[in-house]
């Protein structure tokens, strides 16, 4: 196992732990994130505190680990997360979801760069219309009637 597996297990281990300053320790301080809920996060302590919030709203938090890459700097960790939704969930623009009581099993993907021991690059992705589908604060399929009244831009008749 290289640095870069190595340093992406700890962090996924810490953030299942809701250790957040294992996760301070872990990210450089000028690392940078990327989720689909906050296209930016700059500095560890902002990444671990973005991190924290999310694994708060889910206390029962795991990870269910499905296929793990490495090569040179960077691993990626394809997987589902599950958790039961019982705590406000704070958005990265600061808006709270109340808890819903639900349980999610919600796919994701993390890419995790290391330099010198620290990871100074995570992009995490995940499908937000998914999530909120388990939440159940949208329609299953993520149909909100939008997509029924937008005009076809099928071009194959």
């Amino acid at each position: 196992m290289g640095e870069a597996r190595e340093i992406t297990d700890r962090l996924l281990d810490a953030y299942i732990a809701g250790d957040r300053d294992a996760l301070v320790r872990l990210y450089a301080t000028d690392a940078v994130a990327e989720t689909p809920d906050a296209p930016r996060i700059e500095g560890g302590t902002a990444i671990a505190d973005y991190l924290m919030a999310v694994r708060r709203a889910f206390p029962d938090a795991g990870r269910e680990s499905t296929t793990r890459y490495e090569s040179g700097d960077t691993a990626i960790d394809e997987g589902f997360f599950v958790g039961t939704h019982t705590e406000a969930l704070i958005t990265a623009e600061g808006l709270e979801v109340p808890p819903t009581g639900r349980s999610v099993r919600l796919r994701e993907c993390n890419i995790v760069t290391v330099k010198d021991g620290m990871a100074v690059s995570h992009r995490q992705y995940f499908d937000q219309l998914d999530l909120m589908s388990q939440l159940g604060l949208v329609e299953p399929g993520g149909d909100t009637g939008s997509s029924r009244d937008a005009p076809s831009t099928d071009t194959s008749r």
